[in-house]
């Protein structure tokens, strides 16, 4: 099991539970976590869903190690997208879209795939040691699966993080309006569950109805039509990586571990 899973006073608490690797996303774990998400989804007595991490770090991204776990022998950019399509791009549109509010607490990194469980989320509280980062350029790939940059930071502070791979702090993160408040890391947990249970104090229909009008304008906006558009993009990426480096492609991925040493 890499997700624990607790339902107490209205709120469902989902957290990433692999601390000794970073909380790094296996195929496992996400599908333990998507089944989380829809239970939350599903559970009458939730009103807020709280994501949260064990340990030093929210979460260092993808396995890359452990590959994608598609099914069969032969890696092509046919089965590297169809799994990326589910794991990584509907369920975070899933999560995005469950209509209860949700708050990820983040603390120490959070690289690339990190960013795709805490953008899906309504709220995010990070911890003053945050770092969010989409090093992906590296490896030769324009971007996380989830494209949410350009939407949570503004165009050009999402091609100074693409373009340079450093770190965003969590005080930059907050001005930028990707983070709603920045907290001392020993108060993380508690600043998140006292959002939360102000929250779970409103009525759950005006709640449901607060997001979706909110959703709904950013798609109106193109969000939706981009998040899909730019997917296919990234698969680019992983096309050329087969052609010329074969699968999977672990370039730069020396530099991109030192990044959370």
């Amino acid at each position: 099991m890499y997700i624990r899973y607790e339902v107490a006073d209205k709120i469902a608490t989902i957290t990433l539970d692999r601390p000794e690797v970073a909380n790094v996303q296996n195929p496992a774990l996400l599908e333990e976590l998507d089944a989380a998400w829809t239970a939350a989804a599903a559970d009458d007595e939730v009103v807020v869903i709280v994501l949260r991490a064990e340990g030093r770090h929210f979460s260092a991204g993808h396995d890359l190690k452990g590959g994608l776990g598609q099914s069969g022998d032969k890696t092509t950019l046919e089965t590297i997208y169809a799994a990326e399509s589910r794991r990584y791009l509907e369920y975070s549109l899933r999560w995005r879209n469950t209509p209860k509010p949700s708050i990820a607490a983040v603390q120490g990194r959070c690289i690339a795939g990190g960013l795709l469980l805490c953008w899906p989320c309504d709220l995010i509280v990070a911890a003053e040691d945050a770092l969010f980062s989409d090093p992906v350029v590296l490896m030769g790939i324009g971007g996380v699966e989830y494209h949410g940059h350009t939407w949570e930071l503004g165009a050009r502070k999402a091609k100074e993080i693409l373009f340079t791979g450093r770190p965003l702090t969590a005080e930059e993160a907050e001005r930028t309006g990707m983070v709603n408040l920045v907290v001392p890391r020993n108060e993380l947990d508690s600043r998140t569950r006292e959002w939360a249970s102000r929250i779970a104090e409103m009525p759950p229909f005006g709640l449901r109805q607060a997001k979706r009008a909110v959703n709904q304008t950013l798609d109106v906006q193109g969000f939706y039509a981009a998040i899909q558009s730019v997917f296919d993009i990234h698969q680019t990426g992983h096309g050329n990586a087969l052609s010329v480096n074969g699968y999977p492609v672990l370039v730069g991925l020396d530099e991109m571990k030192n990044k959370i040493e």
